[in-house]
């Protein structure tokens, strides 16, 4: 069976300002996502499943169900705050969507196999689509999950702060724990993460997951339990968000499983504030010159 690709796209991107999901930073117009799915297809996934807001998403079947018909099957699903609350009350300060771990249950009544999440503003390379789905492929089962991890020192923006979820390894490969961190940036040379404690120093080596997991379907249901948690722990805070390692550190800890680290020297890029957009744009003019994508992706 084909794996799935769903592709993380209802976010509101408060600190870049716009829709960067559907910016167009390759040479014939393409989105950071038609690079995703272009690799995907190419790595043997056959199904495009897009987390979406029900505010832009005939917008967003119309930008990509042109360009995918013929190549790779799509679906829209949404994402909106009453979602999955399951009777339990919305705060009524709550602006902000969930989280990446509850788009993520937006989707469970669409796919039904093994599948792999992702950003839609990132670019993950070509390896690691064809590493996810040999995966998703051969060893995915309901206990044995797995994440692509990069090199911190490979993720970074120049142009402010980001979050990465980072990884302890154990020798075998698998995760130990992984933690969020939201401010991740270089000072003085060093990478360094702040919290509420202070600035603390990270290794430029050390893996961190840029959100490109591979899971079983039985996912759906294992997160689903830990968001009515959360959402019962966390009702007096409108900004708190139900993160995927959340829901990964928990799958963990409770001895359902394991999750394989896919290891990746692969160079990240993506859009996290405006700086970042020419960046993008130079990188993938690059990338087209270097043969690695056609000049014009989809025709």
């Amino acid at each position: 069976m084909q794996p799935t690709l769903l592709v993380l796209a209802a976010g509101m991107a408060s600190r870049y300002g716009s829709m960067k999901q559907i910016q167009q930073f390759g040479p014939g117009g393409e989105t950071i996502m038609d690079y995703s799915i272009y690799d995907a297809v190419g790595a043997g996934f056959g199904q495009v499943v897009f987390v979406v807001r029900e505010s832009f998403r005939e917008e967003f079947s119309q930008i990509f169900d042109p360009k995918l018909e013929g190549k790779i099957r799509a679906s829209y699903v949404t994402q909106e705050l009453n979602d999955h609350l399951d009777g339990r009350q919305l705060p009524p300060e709550r602006i902000k969507p969930w989280g990446t771990a509850h788009a993520i249950l937006c989707a469970r009544n669409v796919i039904k196999e093994p599948f792999a999440v992702i950003n839609a503003d990132d670019y993950y390379g070509k390896e690691a689509f064809v590493s996810m789905s040999e995966f998703l492929q051969t060893q995915c089962r309901e206990d044995n999950y797995s994440v692509v991890g990069y090199e911190l020192g490979n993720t970074l923006s120049e142009h402010g702060s980001v979050s990465r979820g980072v990884c302890e390894v154990d020798a075998t490969g698998n995760l130990l724990a992984i933690q969020e961190r939201t401010k991740i940036f270089r000072e003085n040379g060093q990478i360094v993460f702040e919290d509420e404690k202070g600035i603390h120093p990270l290794r430029a080596s050390t893996p961190v997951s840029m959100n490109f997991w591979g899971f079983h379907p039985s996912f759906f249901d294992f997160s689903l339990h830990q968001f009515h948690d959360f959402v019962d722990r966390n009702a007096g805070n409108p900004k708190a968000e139900f993160f995927i390692p959340l829901a990964i550190d928990a799958f963990i800890v409770s001895g359902r499983g394991r999750v394989r680290v896919i290891p990746t020297s692969a160079k990240w890029f993506g859009v996290t504030y405006k700086e970042d957009a020419p960046v993008v744009e130079r990188s993938f003019r690059q990338l087209v010159q270097d043969g690695a994508y056609p000049d014009r992706l989809w025709t």
